[in-house]
């Protein structure tokens, strides 16, 4: 944690936790409100591609990580797949918008998904995500309530390309998202395994008209 108190030069200090999700990298880490935040999906040491959701809590005396969603390597409809490289937008409500990312053959997603903890009845209601009050997860996740939590949604207009590392942004009081950049799929090259090109578009996708 990097402490910017006011008056103080920045301070970093290391959280220790009793349980902690596996290592990984290209994941994200979503602010939802209070000093909870989600962490979902990237990629482990192994370089397995994950989906796994993680709730970082910092409300009561000893900060702790709650596994809200197992990892799922081939989920049915109504989870997103593994991905790393995906953009995590906080939304109202403590849930989060989740555009793009990669899955472990490097190709690029454009589905777009929301994450509602609300929805797996952890807390009681959205002013809970700023108060002491408890979450309550059961001893065995069961799939139903995962696919409560996630939500796929449809999409309009001309979408822009699948795309992976991207920039995301809420804009508008959280009506609008803004897309930038990111690695799309390129024209593959004779001398290159794999083709890949960087993207300079900017998209506005529009949640609430």
């Amino acid at each position: 944690m990097l402490d910017l108190t006011q008056g103080r030069q920045p301070c970093w200090h290391e959280i220790e936790t009793l349980l902690s999700p596996p290592p990984r990298s290209g994941h994200t880490l979503t602010w939802i409100g209070g000093n909870r935040m989600i962490l979902f999906g990237g990629r482990g040491t192994h370089f397995e591609v994950l989906n796994d959701v993680w709730m970082f809590d910092m409300e009561g005396n000893y900060p702790e990580w709650v596994e809200l969603c197992p990892y799922v390597p081939n989920p049915l409809d109504g989870i997103p797949t593994p991905r790393s490289g995906h953009s995590a937008t906080p939304l109202f409500g403590g849930r989060v918008l989740i555009y793009g990312g990669e899955d472990a053959s490097r190709c690029r997603k454009g589905d777009i998904w929301i994450f509602d903890p609300l929805a797996g009845n952890f807390v009681d209601s959205p002013a809970s995500f700023t108060s002491n009050a408890d979450i309550t997860v059961p001893d065995k996740m069961e799939n139903s309530l995962a696919h409560k939590m996630w939500r796929k949604l449809k999409q309009k207009g001309s979408p822009p390309k699948q795309r992976s590392f991207h920039g995301a942004c809420a804009v508008d009081s959280g009506r609008s998202i803004i897309i930038f950049g990111g690695m799309i799929d390129g024209e593959l090259q004779p001398a290159a395994a794999v083709a890949l090109s960087f993207d300079a578009e900017l998209y506005l996708l529009e949640l609430v008209p």
